[in-house]
């Protein structure tokens, strides 16, 4: 079942170009290897989500893709151009709560819309929409530290998509939430990107998350990290829970429960 990382669905155009991008952190000794020479081409509304044990490079090859860490070698295009920086076209979505402690809900949700030089009445007239889409309406004056965890994050997820990015970019964004509540974001998640149909970037721990969420699975070697397998999810949409009891999800599950651990070993120095 393993895949070439650079295959892609057929008749989809790629939005983002990942081309032999390496990352190495300076230091003694030559400095650290976090990423090596990686390919990874992401098509036009494709939800790929990236696994790997931890130190792997995950999160630095997301950062590289948003513009806030610089590869070492190689490089990164989003609709052909290289990027260079941060970028509008690039929505970003972290594990922590990354709301403005003295902004209401709807204010937040504006920023990047008053960045832009919207007109106030247009910005709400977004924010509005977007907070409607996760579940906020009623909590426009709200803030942040009047809201639950899983909140903020639905908070910071209309933020991101109100900017309207070419790619949204997430960084283990349930990871501090209850299970609950995370599962309640990942349907919510899964329910705006069947809507809306962005291309969406997802770093995750979790192998239930992983195949949920994803369209393919991407999995990551232990560091200095590559790409060893890129598996597709052949599950249909819309998607339920109870898709995780199908012999398909198992099969999926068992197969990167084992790719993970063998790398998870070999990160721990262990014999394979």
């Amino acid at each position: 079942m393993k895949a070439d990382p650079v295959t892609q669905q057929p008749n989809l155009m790629n939005i983002l170009d990942i081309a032999q991008v390496s990352k190495t952190f300076p230091g003694a000794h030559g400095g650290t290897s976090a990423l090596l020479a990686t390919d990874l081409a992401v098509a036009e509304n494709d939800f790929i989500t990236i696994l790997g044990p931890s130190g792997c490079g995950k999160s630095t090859l997301l950062r590289m893709v948003a513009g806030l860490d610089t590869p070492t070698s190689g490089s990164i295009a989003l609709d052909g151009q290289p990027v260079s920086g941060p970028g509008a076209d690039r929505g970003m979505v972290f594990q922590s709560y990354t709301l403005f402690p003295w902004l209401t809900v709807l204010q937040n949700v504006c920023f990047g819309l008053r960045e832009k030089g919207l007109p106030l009445a247009e910005q709400q007239t977004i924010a509005r929409q977007f907070l409607l889409k996760v579940g906020l309406k009623g909590f426009e004056n709200h803030f942040p530290k009047q809201l639950s965890g899983g909140m903020q994050q639905r908070t910071a997820l209309a933020r991101a998509l109100a900017n309207n990015p070419r790619i949204l970019l997430m960084d283990e964004p349930f990871g501090a939430l209850d299970h609950q509540t995370r599962e309640l974001m990942q349907e919510l998640l899964q329910g705006i990107w069947e809507a809306e149909r962005k291309t969406v970037l997802f770093v995750t721990h979790d192998i239930d998350e992983a195949i949920f969420m994803g369209s393919r699975v991407v999995v990551m070697s232990a560091r200095p990290g590559r790409i060893k397998c890129d598996l597709p999810v052949p599950i249909e949409h819309p998607r339920h829970y109870d898709v995780k009891t199908t012999p398909l999800f198992m099969n999926l599950k068992a197969q990167l429960t084992e790719e993970i651990r063998i790398e998870v070993q070999r990160a721990a120095g262990l014999t394979v």
